[in-house]
């Protein structure tokens, strides 16, 4: 076998491979003889069907198999072993000729390989960048003991209604003919439950201002909530197709009024938030909520650091020259099934996504980042662990979300997520430690709008 590859301009490379008769024949004449060893053909006993026939029948598939997995192999032997840096999968070149391949060779088979542009890039303590760590301050220590307070609340009984305390009403909703009559036959329901708050339109929400229990409120459901078919057909237990024919006003009589009432900030919310007598005092319990922001926070910190990493990297290498022509047709082929413009609408980001990538590549082999089964164990737990955080959940045990990150896992199509996250969190901890730092201090507001500059 013979392989020649040429790469004039670095990106665009060609490779040929000749395929001689011995390369395949002795494989092909292996898998035959096997192929006779199981042929059953009618007048023949088991294992007796001359050779002739079999390579007559199979001769030609047997061998256009074996010489396209010795095309597979070389190519990517070659590759290897010469250190190209392949991008995408080889295409064939416009350049080949068709092969007969009935015949017993050579055969000459031409690919298109693009290759990646030479990337340098080098982060040291000579390289100065912003880190920026948000201030805990007393407004989000504030928002979060409210959070806690309002999940551990309840509902208690009230007499009168106010939109303002988020009351819940319980009654009986009673359909109305055209007189203003209860409906012989119409819809009933019992124990409806509403919250007039959430009413859409302002004059059928105003209907309820002052309402006590016991009293009987007349509205129109298809206009309190227009364009909202599933609010309507849950609130009277009908189907959702039925509410287009159901106009008619209801009366709704109060049975029950109930009012949210958040938790006291105290010893009984404490032990619920943190465990038994964990925390003693509130001044204990609005530090370790400052403890768990901060935690939380670092994490956005170290996102936005990286996110800078990657601008200031991608600007110290400059633009790169990529084999696009070359990329748009892999970049094609991996979505036929997409629309036409597909590859034309995504090239650009594509392309901007591809050169971080070798940038990230060079950091991470720069900074010897190797990547065991424990850290991406890791990186799924802190995953688990922001996701519970979202619900307010920041106590959870750790054998709990190490069990929740061993469910993750057994998803395959998560665990690359949790391999290029490990590798995030490695790399970010790597180059915190060897570029120079300037350190700010900025309150969440401030932070967010980073992300909304261009």
């Amino acid at each position: 076998m013979k392989i020649s590859f040429e790469n004039p301009d670095k990106i665009n490379g060609l490779m040929t491979l000749t395929i001689e008769e011995a390369d395949y024949k002795e494989n092909v004449e292996k898998t035959l003889k096997d192929y006779r060893k199981k042929a059953n053909v009618p007048g023949f006993r088991p294992g007796m069907v001359p050779m002739g026939l079999i390579k007559k029948q199979y001769g030609t598939a047997v061998k256009v198999d074996e010489v396209n997995k010795l095309v597979g192999e070389n190519i990517y032997k070659y590759v290897q072993d010469n250190n190209i840096a392949m991008l995408g999968e080889p295409l064939p070149s416009d350049k080949q000729v068709e092969q007969d391949l009935e015949g017993n060779g050579p055969f000459t088979f031409v690919f298109d390989i693009a290759v990646a542009p030479e990337v340098k890039v080098e982060l040291t303590n000579k390289d100065k960048i912003n880190y920026y760590t948000i201030d805990v301050d007393d407004k989000l220590i504030n928002e979060q003991v409210e959070s806690f307070a309002a999940r551990a609340g309840h509902y208690e009984k009230a007499e009168n209604y106010d939109p303002e305390q988020r009351d819940m009403l319980k009654g009986d909703l009673r359909e109305l003919d055209a007189e203003g009559n209860t409906k012989e036959g119409g819809i009933t329901v019992s124990d409806a439950v509403m919250m007039p708050q959430f009413i859409k339109v302002e004059d059928q929400k105003k209907l309820f201002d002052g309402c006590k229990l016991g009293d009987i409120i007349t509205f129109n459901p298809k206009k309190a909530y227009p364009d909202n078919e599933s609010e309507i057909a849950s609130l009277l237990k009908v189907k959702k197709e039925e509410v287009k024919d159901i106009d008619a006003d209801f009366t709704y009589q109060i049975t029950e009024i109930s009012r949210f009432v958040k938790a006291e900030v105290g010893q009984q919310l404490f032990d619920q938030i943190y465990g038994e007598g964990e925390v003693k005092s509130e001044e204990e319990f609005r530090n370790r909520i400052a403890e768990s922001i901060k935690a939380q926070f670092a994490g956005n910190s170290d996102y936005r650091f990286l996110l800078d990493v990657r601008k200031y990297a991608e600007d110290k290498v400059g633009e790169l020259q990529f084999p696009e022509e070359l990329l748009k047709r892999i970049m094609k082929n991996n979505n036929k099934d997409r629309e036409e413009d597909f590859v034309e609408k995504n090239f650009a980001g594509s392309l901007k996504e591809l050169k971080w990538h070798l940038i990230k590549e060079q950091l991470v082999q720069a900074n010897d980042i190797k990547i065991e089964q424990d850290d991406i164990k890791g990186a799924a737990k802190e995953a688990a662990r922001a996701q519970f955080a979202q619900y307010g959940m920041t106590n959870v045990p750790e054998e709990y979300l190490d069990n929740y990150a061993t469910d993750m896992l057994k998803k395959q199509e998560q665990v690359q997520a949790f391999v290029d996250r490990a590798i995030d969190m490695k790399l970010t901890a790597a180059l915190k430690g060897v570029m120079k730092l300037t350190q700010k201090t900025v309150s969440l507001d401030d932070f967010n709008k980073l992300f909304e500059e261009k």
